[in-house]
């Protein structure tokens, strides 16, 4: 056993860890050696090596799977809120290759909730649609998207699992002006977990934005949330 502090320990475990992953001797989506047995190789106790591994989950390198143990993270997407790119055209511009699943796809009244944040009346009916998308096979965010009915009547009746801003575009004649985005991070809970394919507690981050037409009015209000390891935001702005 090693005389160090523990709280030198853990930086120690954690540097050589990282060291592993610079290296390339761990790979992306490899499953770590159970926890005991790591403890025995770092000569610590499993609370000690728990800190080391958390301290990596922090910095987006390793995530937990659920009941799985550790795993090494995917490669995290470049992603910025700002543009109007679609999840489909910016995933694959980088190399990536992209999946979207329609979970629920619903007409509904907006209610007090939407009504307030979309500025309509609680009674107008809406679309209401969950997806969750996917990069080289790996779920790495769940989207909601409520759209205003009366701006694309037909919606339900389209393929939701393409691109929504190319379908508005080319099928509705939906161009969207400007947006308002507000993100945070958050700890995802035990849904956004399961169907993230991640630990409940795990890190997240949490995207809102409300999307409006060139009258001003708002025509989609939007929420994202994204495994943490598995995103990098990157805002292009010029002077």
């Amino acid at each position: 056993m090693s005389n160090k502090a523990p709280q030198h320990q853990y930086l120690r475990i954690s540097e050589q860890l990282s060291a592993d992953l610079d290296a390339g001797r761990l790979q992306r989506g490899e499953r770590l050696a159970p926890e005991r047995e790591m403890a025995e190789h770092f000569g610590c106790t499993r609370v000690t090596l728990r800190q080391a591994l958390q301290r990596l989950e922090a910095q987006g390198s390793l995530y937990r799977g659920p009941r799985r143990g550790w795993f090494v993270s995917p490669l995290a997407v470049h992603y910025d809120p700002t543009r109007t790119t679609s999840f489909m055209d910016y995933v694959t511009a980088q190399g990536r290759e992209p999946r979207t699943e329609c979970l629920i796809a619903e007409y509904r009244p907006a209610g007090p909730w939407l009504a307030a944040k979309m500025q309509v009346d609680a009674a107008e009916p809406v679309y209401w649609l969950q997806r969750r998308r996917w990069v080289d096979g790996v779920p790495v965010l769940l989207e909601t998207n409520v759209l205003r009915a009366s701006n694309c009547p037909d919606l339900l009746d389209q393929p939701l699992n393409g691109s929504l801003t190319t379908l508005l575009r080319e099928r509705f004649d939906r161009r969207l002006a400007r947006s308002e985005i507000s993100l945070k991070p958050l700890l995802l809970d035990q849904q956004q977990s399961d169907l993230l394919d991640i630990a409940e507690g795990s890190n997240g981050l949490h995207l809102q934005r409300l999307c409006f037409d060139q009258s001003g009015a708002v025509v989609e209000y939007d929420q994202e949330h994204w495994r943490a390891d598995a995103v990098e935001v990157v805002m292009a702005i010029s002077g």
